[in-house]
């Protein structure tokens, strides 16, 4: 997921403990995504989905 939010512009701006924040210079908002995570909850994935606008693998 993170490799597909970045092909999409967000860069990442700072992470805290097990968390990446990622900013995009044009979208609205902070997306924070869990990182090193093999499976992350579906719930989860669409909330990624949601915040940054990038479709669900």
């Amino acid at each position: 997921m993170i490799r597909k939010i970045e092909a999409d512009g967000w860069y990442e701006v700072r992470q805290s403990g097990s968390h990446i924040h990622f900013r995009h210079p044009s979208k609205p908002g902070t997306a924070t995504v869990p990182h090193p995570v093999k499976d992350l909850p579906l719930g989860t994935l669409k909330s990624i989905a949601k915040q940054t606008g990038v479709p669900l693998p």
